[in-house]
């Protein structure tokens, strides 16, 4: 907790940049919000988002109690109440549709929120739902597939190294206004203005004059939604020039001669007309990107949102692959996340790969990925009668209604649901549908670290930020209400003591990965709990069966002279 007349420092929850911030603390009032200019990541950088921490902490509109719906009208409970009226109603939902009856939507601030993204997936474990929608699928999913089955993990996304790179083609983003876009790069512009002084240069591929577009060095303008054949173009023009140079990444290279083969036909004379960008112009980007010693391809959301999207993000990183840019300095690189990351979990070198299609939609028969099936798939699971029929939704930290296709109809269906919780600290257009809202303490009220956007940092990093102000009595924290409905799906009822299920999922983990050593690292944990428990476990070294020194269940601090120089860690 921060004293009075004190200076705090918090992670900005509002974007995937993630700056680091200062604040002037006055008993328990934020007056002033600034740029920390000794952040070890975003030194200083303060874009206008920021200062809008103060506004939402005090907006009044926010809520501060649960609400509960009686008549069509909601009226304010205390958490015993809510949560009271989450047990008489959520499990007869579940008795009589089974587990798929229930459905979970999560929203983008999910990501910001370490109490969130640690304990949403003991809750998913309890409700044992197939119907898990997020965000995600809005703008990402086939960026995460692409990675996916190329690299092993969901969100082993590699990201362009800027602060070393002398050649970046963008494509179907806007770096300048987002920061990055699964790539967290606080004050872009500042690193590409570096990038050019440096004789570097920077261009776009874009259907759009974006704010990043008018700084480049050359703008193309692209026919929308024909990204695919313009990396084809890029891609046949490589291996027609010979301009194919993986170096060490040969030996993990299979299949190079099918890929040839496949991309025979999409010369850049012939995809010229239908991607709108002329065959010399994709040539000259091809032989830019492959000659340049220091040079990376990104793309973003512009080539997620359309027919092909999942083969427009497998053909930027097989064109970096091609060109030699992949995991090299300069090139898009692989961020080594300090804590809870899969490509820094466990033994390196092995990994068990990912598997999506495991079960599809019940209607429209959509293919699961990475556990969720797409948001437009929800409404008509709602509506649609029969087995497996949506009957109940717990929505956290979301507004499908708003930021999802076809939000009238996904509002009509809410209406139809049975049961609705909402974990929202605003009455929107999506939670005001629910019958149960539990709001969350504002960011100022909860500590933070970047469970998310490390996997994406430009530059690899640890920052942790505790309570700023104190929170209104009696608040919980987010992870125990997702705990305590986990409780009341398995059976438990809304009394359930959430600190001994906490204990007891914990020592569960512990067991499974230190045996006899369990008791051990979970006496050495006390007496924190929760995330800030978690965040310690990946974090600290622990004794392993045999009494060494091993790392905890989560990441390992791993410096890697390829990956990223040792100099590039911040701890």
């Amino acid at each position: 907790m921060i004293s009075p007349a004190a200076v705090a420092h918090r992670i900005c929850p509002f974007c995937e940049a993630s700056c680091g911030l200062e604040l002037d603390v006055e008993e328990g009032r934020v007056i002033r919000i600034r740029g920390d200019q000794n952040d070890v990541f975003s030194k200083g950088f303060l874009c206008p988002k920021a200062i809008g921490l103060k506004d939402l902490h005090e907006d009044p509109d926010r809520l501060r109690t649960p609400l509960i719906k009686r008549d069509g009208r909601f009226m304010e409970a205390s958490w015993e109440e809510a949560y009271a009226e989450i047990a008489r109603r959520l499990p007869p939902v579940i008795a009589a549709g089974g587990p798929d009856s229930v459905a979970t939507v999560l929203g983008n601030p999910t990501s910001h929120k370490m109490s969130l993204m640690l304990y949403f997936p003991r809750l998913a474990k309890a409700l044992g739902t197939r119907n898990m929608f997020s965000a995600s699928s809005v703008d990402q999913v086939p960026k995460m597939l692409s990675v996916g089955l190329m690299f092993g993990s969901w969100l082993s996304v590699p990201v362009p190294d800027i602060e070393r790179c002398d050649f970046l083609l963008i494509l179907g983003a806007n770096p300048m206004v987002s920061n990055g876009s699964l790539w967290t790069v606080p004050d872009f512009r500042g690193k590409a203005k570096a990038l050019r002084a440096r004789g570097g240069k920077m261009v776009v591929v874009d259907p759009r004059r974006t704010e990043t577009a008018a700084v480049a060095d050359a703008h193309h303008f692209i026919r929308p939604g024909a990204d695919v054949f313009f990396l084809l173009g890029m891609v046949q023009a490589l291996f027609d020039e010979g301009l194919v140079r993986p170096g060490r990444l040969l030996e993990h290279c299979n299949g190079l001669d099918a890929l040839a083969a496949a991309v025979k036909d999409y010369t850049p004379e012939r995809v010229a007309a239908r991607c709108g960008i002329d065959a010399a112009t994709i040539r000259s980007l091809a032989r830019t990107l492959a000659t340049t010693p220091r040079a990376a391809l990104y793309g973003r959301i512009g080539t997620c949102t359309q027919q092909f999207g999942t083969l427009c993000s497998w053909l930027i990183d097989v064109i970096n692959v091609l060109t030699g840019h992949l995991d090299e300095e300069g090139g898009a690189m692989f961020p080594k996340a300090a804590a809870f990351a899969a490509n820094t979990r466990g033994k390196p070198g092995v990994g068990r790969g990912v598997v999506s299609g495991r079960h599809r939609s019940r209607v429209s028969g959509a293919v699961e990925v990475a556990g969720e099936l797409p948001i437009t798939c929800l409404a008509e699971e709602i509506e649609t009668p029969g087995p497996g029929q949506i009957k109940a939704l717990i929505a956290i930290a979301g507004n499908p209604v708003l930021s999802s296709p076809n939000g009238p109809r996904l509002a009509a269906a809410l209406d139809k649901l049975d049961f609705m919780v909402s974990l929202d600290i605003y009455l929107n257009e999506t939670s005001r549908h629910a019958d149960v809202i539990l709001p969350g303490p504002s960011p100022l009220e909860d500590a933070h670290y970047d469970v998310t956007f490390t996997q994406f940092s430009h530059r690899n990093h640890a920052r942790y930020s505790p309570q700023v102000v104190a929170r209104q009595h009696g608040q919980p924290d987010e992870w125990e209400s997702l705990l305590r409905i986990a409780a009341i799906a398995k059976g438990m009822g809304a009394g359930a003591d959430i600190a001994a299920l906490d204990d007891a999922l914990l020592e569960q983990e512990l067991d499974k990965a230190f045996g006899p050593a369990a008791a051990q690292v979970m006496a050495a944990l006390a007496p924190k709990r929760g995330p800030e428990r978690l965040l310690d476990l990946t974090c600290a070294p622990a004794p392993t069966a045999t009494g060494s020194a091993g790392c905890l269940v989560g990441s390992r601090w791993r410096k890697s002279g390829r990956l990223r120089p040792a100099s590039t860690w911040d701890r």
